[in-house]
């Protein structure tokens, strides 16, 4: 059987997870977690990476940090994880959910203003596969409209948008290292900051609302309660197991973008014949490779491929129910427009195996099992 998903994992991480154990510090903001927090500043070039227990919590801590408040209206696409909404759904605001592009399954840029009324405080764009949104335009309107810009990068590290990293354009960004992710810590995330004004809140908050970040640094003499807060502290030992992958990131990176680009070669002439179509990666964006999907005809020859795949030993998998069609969508949210896209393109999607020690060969051999499924 052929996994859809293999956790990444590199041998160090079990010296540096021991290394914790006998330096009694598990704990949140030990080494490790600076460390990842060190590098996740100098890849991308924020002001301020601060790992957190998950994406979603990255997201929550966003949506703090905005001032999100309820009655509050934020922008997304309705074709995405329901931490993207729930984030703002916890804070009373509402989710304004916009169609999306059928070329890279993002939002679709020019259905933004539309949907932009004098409750909206935001837009969020989720880098869907880690191919960046279009995010010149998005800014733009944000800068007209004065909105705040929080980017879902779950998918997105690595890739870039014009030479900037997935997550630094907008105020803030989340980035996921959930056990599916290019980089993982089984559970675990981060939150980056561009603006220098939004780091000592954002400390606070992520410290249960104490000052214990100024603390720790020597700036005041004692901590204590000041605003208002939660734990989004992960342990040093899960920081210590993706640690080690950071550490050789670009070696990863690489593998799975080969693994992508044989994908790419090896079912190109089904895309030519028009039996499928394949990933669309606009000028300016680099990606990271983090899904290769194909897109069938419809529901049901993608059901019909799965389940042949399923035979071969293969797993394949489809991906969200759009959030607008799902019952906490309906409660919480209302989609703006029309849905063109976003349910028609969501029932054709069908993801392969990706992931970090993905064999040449096992790529080679689901292609020919797609081509068969085809002829």
């Amino acid at each position: 059987m052929i996994n859809f998903n293999v956790p990444p994992y590199v041998d160090t991480a079990i010296d540096y997870i021991k290394e914790c154990i006998a330096n009694q510090k598990i704990c949140g903001d030990g080494k490790y977690t600076k460390e990842c927090n060190r590098w996740l500043e100098e890849k991308t070039g924020t002001r301020k990476a601060l790992l957190t227990t998950s994406c979603t919590h990255a997201t929550e801590l966003a949506a703090l940090l905005a001032d999100i408040q309820p009655g509050d209206e934020v922008i997304m696409p309705a074709y995405t994880f329901v931490s993207t909404a729930d984030a703002f759904v916890l804070r009373g605001a509402i989710p304004v959910f916009v169609d999306i592009r059928p070329d890279t399954m993002n939002i679709d840029e020019k259905k933004i203003e539309h949907a932009i009324t004098d409750k909206t405080k935001a837009i969020v764009p989720v880098h869907y596969a880690g191919v960046a949104c279009e995010m010149d335009t998005i800014m733009d309107i944000a800068k007209r409209h004065n909105l705040i810009v929080i980017e879902d990068a779950a998918q997105g590290i690595m890739s870039t948008y014009k030479g900037k990293a997935l997550g630094t354009i907008g105020n803030f960004g989340a980035l996921s290292f959930h056990e599916t992710k290019n980089y993982s810590m089984g559970e675990g995330g981060a939150l980056l900051i561009r603006d220098d004004k939004d780091v000592e809140d954002a400390e606070i908050i992520r410290e249960k609302g104490t000052n214990r970040s100024k603390f720790y640094r020597g700036q005041i003499d004692k901590y204590t309660w000041v605003n208002q807060g939660s734990s989004y502290l992960p342990s040093d030992m899960n920081a210590a197991y993706l640690y080690a992958q950071l550490e050789v990131a670009d070696k990863i990176n690489n593998e799975r973008l080969d693994n992508w680009n044989r994908y790419y070669a090896g079912l190109k002439e089904l895309k030519d014949a028009g039996k499928i179509d394949l990933p669309v990666i606009p000028e300016g964006c680099v990606h990271n490779a983090h899904m290769f999907y194909i897109k069938a005809a419809n529901i049901e020859e993608r059901s019909a491929l799965i389940a042949f795949l399923k035979e071969k030993g293969i797993m394949c998998v489809f991906h969200y129910i759009p959030l607008h069609t799902a019952p906490a969508g309906i409660k919480y949210g209302r989609f703006d427009g029309e849905d063109e896209y976003t349910t028609r393109e969501s029932e054709r999607l069908a993801r392969l195996p990706m992931y970090y020690g993905l064999k040449p060969e096992q790529v080679d051999m689901i292609c020919e099992c797609v081509k068969e499924f085809y002829k």
